[in-house]
C-alpha cells in the first residue's frame, strides 16, 4: 500500500496544482455524466430489449468509461485531499460520493473549493 501511495505522489508530482484541480474537477462532472448513462439509458434500454446486441455492447461500453472515471476519480481524490486540505470527514464524504449517483457533483461544488469553512 505504502508503495502505491508512494507512485502515485510522484506520478502527480510533476503537475501543477492548478492541473490537478482542473482534471479532479473534470473527473467528477465526467463521472456522474458516465453515471447517468449507465443508469438511466443503458440499463434502461437493455431492460426494454433484453435479446437485442446493440444495448449489450453500448452496456459494456458505457460500463467500462464509467469504471475508468470511477477510478481516475479515487485516484485524483487522494490528490484532492492534499490541495484542499481535507480532514478525515470531508475524505469519508468524497470517498463516498463515488458509491451514490451523481454525489462527486456536490464533491465538486461544495468540498473541492478554498473558501470552505
Amino acid at each position: 500500500m505504502v508503495f502505491l501511495m508512494n507512485f502515485i505522489e510522484n506520478f502527480f508530482a510533476k503537475y501543477s496544482r492548478e492541473q490537478l484541480i482542473k482534471w479532479f474537477k473534470q473527473i467528477c462532472v465526467a463521472e456522474a455524466i458516465s453515471c447517468f448513462l449507465l443508469y438511466c439509458i443503458a440499463m434502461v434500454w437493455k431492460r426494454y430489449d433484453q435479446e437485442g446486441l446493440a444495448p449489450t455492447i453500448f452496456i459494456i461500453i458505457v460500463g467500462n468509461i464509467h469504471g475508468l472515471f470511477f477510478t481516475l476519480y479515487l485516484i485524483l481524490l487522494i490528490e484532492a485531499r492534499k490541495i484542499y486540505s481535507w480532514d478525515d470527514e470531508d475524505t469519508v464524504f468524497a470517498v463516498l460520493a463515488a458509491f451514490f449517483p451523481f454525489a462527486t457533483i456536490w464533491v465538486d461544488k461544495k468540498l473541492a473549493r478554498f473558501d470552505r469553512e
